[in-house]
Formats: C-alpha cells, sequence, structure tokens
C-alpha cells in the first residue's frame, strides 16, 4: 500500500493507539505531544491500581456513556472490553478481574503497560517527538510551538486527540477549543464528571472529620442505587460511590440549583428493624451509645447524622431510622474542573461523520475525551479513548483510500 504522512496531535491513549494501527498498516507516523513524555495522565491514573476495562455483561456495559452510547457502539463493538484485554496480553501485561469486575493488570500500574506499548511503536518506527504543543493550522498544515520555536507540520491526515479539560497540569488543558472553533467545528461547553462536590459542612465537622472514609453505605440519586464508600473531604466529599452519582448530581444542580445524594447509613438492615432495636434501648442512654448498641453507627456515620440533621438527638425510634436508612446529604456544586478524574463536553459528536472525521475539517479526525461523551470510572474511560482511537484510525485508512 501507499506509505502516506500522518500526523497524531496528542500522545494519550487514543493518539497511542491510532499511531499503533496505522504504522502496523504501513504509514508513517509522527506522534506530537506537548509535554515532555506521553501519557501522563494515563501514568497517573494507574498509579494506584489501573482498571483498563471493565468486565461486566456487555449489554450493560455498552450502556455506561449516557446520551453518547448509541453514537460509541460502533467504536465499542469493534474494540471492547475483551479486546482490551487482548490487547494487554499482546503487549505482555498479564490481567485479572477483580471482585468489582474491574480488571487490572497483574501488576496494578500502568507504567510497565506504556513501556511495553511505547516499545512497540518505537519497533513500528512512530516517532514520539515531545514538546510540540499545537497552537494553530497553516496553509495544508498544523503549527506546532516547541524548544527551538514554531514549525509547520504538513501531512495527509491528522488525528487530533488532546484530551478534555480535567488535570491540565497533566496536559488535557483545552487550549485547542478555540483552534477548532474558529474552523466551525462546535464544541460544547466542558464540564467536570467524576468528580467531587462541595458540601457546606460545619467547622466542627470538618476539623474532625476531614479525610474520614464512610465504608459500607449506600447512595441513591437519578443516576441509580450504588453501594461503596466515600471519602469526606475539607470542603465535601469524594470517591469512587460519589463519582457513581456524579453526573446526575451535577446536572441537578445546573437545572434546579440543588441536589442532594440519598445515604442509607446501615444497609442490610430495614427500617422497621432499626425502629424496633431502637426502641428496645434504654432511655437513660446517651444518643451516641443508642446509635453504637442498636443501630451500628458510630464514628464519621453517627456525626454525618447529627450534622445533616440535627433534629435525630430528639427524634422518635421510627423517624430516626428512617433518616439512618434516607438521609438526604445536600451538595452545593461539583469541584473546579480541574480537580475532576475525568470532564463532559468537548466536539459535539454531530460535528464528526461515522469515521470520526472533522466534518468541518476534511483530513483531520479526532477520538478519545476530546469528544463529548462521559462515563463513570472502572475502566469505561480508557476502553472508549482505545476503541475511538482505533475507530478514528481506520477511518483514515479509509479516507487515504478515497483520496487516491
Amino acid at each position: 500500500m501507499d506509505r502516506r504522512e500522518i500526523a497524531i496531535i496528542g500522545g494519550g491513549p487514543a493518539g497511542l493507539m491510532a499511531a499503533d494501527i496505522l504504522s502496523r498498516g504501513g504509514h508513517s507516523v509522527t506522534i506530537y505531544e506537548a509535554m515532555p513524555t506521553a501519557a501522563r495522565k494515563f501514568l497517573l491514573a494507574g498509579k494506584s491500581g489501573l482498571n483498563i476495562t471493565h468486565a461486566e455483561d456487555y449489554t450493560v456495559f455498552v450502556k455506561r456513556f449516557g446520551s453518547a452510547s448509541d453514537r460509541l457502539r460502533p467504536a465499542l463493538d469493534a474494540f471492547g472490553p475483551s479486546d482490551v484485554q487482548a490487547w494487554a496480553a499482546e503487549l505482555g501485561v498479564e490481567t485479572f478481574i477483580g471482585s468489582s469486575n474491574r480488571v487490572f493488570p497483574t501488576a496494578m500500574k500502568a507504567s510497565p503497560l506504556l513501556r511495553a506499548w511505547l516499545r512497540r511503536l518505537e519497533a513500528q518506527n512512530v516517532r514520539l517527538l515531545t514538546r510540540h504543543r499545537w497552537v494553530g493550522f497553516a496553509e495544508n498544515g498544523y503549527i506546532f510551538e516547541t524548544s527551538v520555536g514554531r514549525k509547520v507540520v504538513r501531512c495527509e491526515a491528522a488525528l487530533i486527540a488532546l484530551g478534555g479539560a480535567s488535570w491540565p497540569r497533566l496536559g488535557s488543558d483545552a487550549t485547542w477549543t478555540p483552534l477548532l472553533r474558529d474552523r466551525g467545528v462546535k464544541v460544547n461547553a466542558f464540564r467536570p464528571a467524576n468528580c467531587g462536590f462541595d458540601v457546606a459542612w460545619s467547622e466542627t465537622f470538618r476539623e474532625r472529620f476531614a479525610g474520614e472514609p464512610v465504608k459500607s453505605v449506600i447512595a441513591s440519586s437519578a443516576a441509580g442505587v450504588f453501594s461503596g464508600e466515600f471519602v469526606v473531604s475539607r470542603e465535601g466529599i469524594e470517591g469512587s460511590l460519589v463519582y457513581a452519582h456524579a453526573a446526575s448530581l451535577r446536572d441537578l444542580l445546573e437545572r434546579d440549583g440543588k441536589a442532594a445524594l440519598l445515604l442509607d447509613l446501615a444497609p442490610g438492615r430495614s427500617a422497621e428493624r432499626l425502629a424496633r432495636d431502637l426502641t428496645r434501648q434504654n432511655d437513660k442512654a446517651s444518643f451516641s451509645n443508642r446509635l453504637r448498641k442498636r443501630a451500628g453507627l458510630d464514628g464519621v456515620k453517627a456525626a454525618l447524622l447529627r450534622e445533616i440533621a440535627p433534629a435525630v438527638l430528639t427524634a422518635d425510634p421510627k423517624s430516626l431510622a428512617a433518616l439512618i436508612k434516607a438521609l438526604p446529604l445536600a451538595v452545593l456544586r461539583p469541584r473546579p474542573i480541574e480537580e475532576a478524574i475525568s470532564s463532559a463536553g468537548g466536539v459535539c459528536l454531530s460535528g464528526i461523520d461515522e469515521h470520526y472525521m472533522l466534518k468541518a475539517l476534511p483530513g483531520a479526525f479526532t477520538a478519545g475525551e476530546m469528544l463529548d461523551w462521559e462515563a463513570p470510572t472502572g475502566g469505561y474511560l480508557l476502553t472508549a479513548c482505545l476503541a475511538t482511537g482505533r475507530a478514528a484510525a481506520r477511518g483514515i485508512e479509509t479516507w487515504l483510500r478515497q483520496q487516491r
């Protein structure tokens, strides 16, 4: 086949996957990365345990992407969770399925996987040029700011895969947004996803419990009902259980100006049983002892109950049991997008064709978190980045064939 010059702008998972596919197809591929090294967000995300995908039933998996699920479905069908595991195995990285159905590398880190991947790309003659920040378009080309000044790169196709707006210090800073908007590409405003929320804690509660995990609870919102744990922070709440509800809480705040997470502090006990147990307690017992001995609540859980609903101190057993089973934790606002694990918003999906080419910019493709989709943590984000990067690479191949 013809050997074509292809530029990959952005060295994250989507860009690396596209480079992998295209270089194996015989094309000349150069990755242009603004940071000193590639895939910095990927590395940090995998520092304490990298979820590469999720092993739940695929019919459930593909619905985790909200309103973008149908649009992403073809890419995910072509490169789904089992393909991600096979891809890791090709790179010599063993994986296992955890108790939550999340899939992890056996080493539990991103660095061995990334090193193996970069070695393969190098063997396939992919060039990786770091400290090359894309700053605009030139006639038939792309302008990069480098350590030695500006340079123009001309290529026959390009993939722009520069991430969203979360963790800007690692490279995902969304500075590309005006560059594409100026060329007629619709870019929806970025919003935090998989984020913590501010809560109006009292100073006493904040000083005593900031950093404390709240374990074995069930949380409910419009997103559904999930069990797990979260952490009390100085500003509010964060952690995996909060992230599962983040999109729902964020959207409610934007729509109604208020939102709450409904907490069940005593999973496994019905409200009726709690009420009976609380009724049996000696009237002379302190409130703390009543909660500890009859409801199994102490520490931060008991403090949460008093913080959110001070009237529980004089509540009758039935009312107290009802609050333990459905405690409304009001949130004020999402934490800043710079702190979010991922972001919603980005290139509007209606602005790309079925091959991930920007309709306003023939020959320019996009993939990964630049696109306007979101998903919970647990391997969904990485799987979709890899899948859309692969889909965009196949789209580039199709488009190049049509240009002959």
